[in-house]
């Protein structure tokens, strides 16, 4: 599995993702309708901010906030962990093993191949928010932009990798499943899918801060709607980085000691 060889499948990888996400278009349609409770949410707290602003957080904010969250959980998400129990279960999984590719980037390169599709689904989203709110929430600052491109990768790389780790865990037990959906549980809380992260408690923010969950999605929301200056967006983007070398570490790890206890039975 050479840099080499990587390099010159990617171009083929990709295609084949994109091919198999229009394939695939109706299956895609209902994951993206099911990524649907930050507009459910919205209406819930625009109920509540009607009394009155919740410190930054008036009515066209809330607006801008949760369709920005609805946009970047469609460019975000990952589904491996749930075709990694797959391919184990029946033993595809070899097939992947003996081509010259890491599965990893394999599995990378398809849902990144995914994210043009996933992105014109939340098109109408992201003119919906223009439309009412107008600019006005969107950062001024050209910095302020770049940082949040690489907020954007990185929630990416996050989100990827622990769905990488902990299908990778199928490797150790009958199916890890049930742990992604432990995951999913946290995430919904910590991440400011359900409620923006500024409204928690000092206390819960601090221990949100120290977990990975803010940095798959809350942080590129907050720099998209102009909650940080240049110096806090950049804190918070190395932090974010450094969770995703933390998680290639520890991914890396689980997949050496799984594979060791791979047997492709199959059925």
């Amino acid at each position: 599995m050479s840099v080499r060889s990587t390099v010159l499948a990617l171009p083929t990888l990709l295609r084949i993702g994109f091919a198999d996400a229009v394939a695939y278009r109706a299956e895609m349609i209902v994951w993206t309708l099911s990524a649907t409770m930050p507009l459910i949410m919205l209406a819930l707290w625009l109920a509540v901010a009607s009394e009155a602003p919740m410190g930054r957080l008036g009515q066209p904010e809330l607006i801008a906030y949760f369709l920005a969250t609805f946009v970047v959980r469609q460019l975000t998400a990952s589904w491996v962990c749930w075709k990694i129990n797959t391919e184990v279960r029946d033993g595809t999984l070899a097939m992947r093993l003996l081509r010259p590719v890491h599965p990893l980037v394999a599995y990378g390169a398809e849902n990144l191949a995914a994210i043009p599709l996933r992105g014109i689904l939340s098109l109408p989203a992201a003119i919906v928010a223009l439309a009412l709110v107008g600019t006005t929430p969107l950062p001024r600052d050209p910095v302020l932009w770049i940082l949040w491109a690489f907020s954007m990768v990185g929630a990416w790389l996050i989100t990827l990798l622990a769905n990488f780790a902990i299908g990778c865990l199928a490797l150790f037990l009958e199916s890890s499943i049930k742990l992604m959906d432990v995951w999913f549980t946290l995430f919904l809380v910590f991440s400011g899918y359900l409620i923006p992260v500024e409204l928690f408690p000092p206390l819960v923010r601090t221990i949100g801060d120290w977990l990975p969950f803010r940095y798959q999605l809350g942080l590129p929301v907050e720099i998209m709607t102009s909650a940080h200056d240049r110096a806090s967006a950049l804190t918070l983007v190395g932090q974010q980085w450094a969770i995703v070398v933390l998680h290639l570490g520890f991914t890396a790890f689980v997949w050496r000691r799984g594979l060791g206890r791979f047997a492709a039975y199959g059925g």
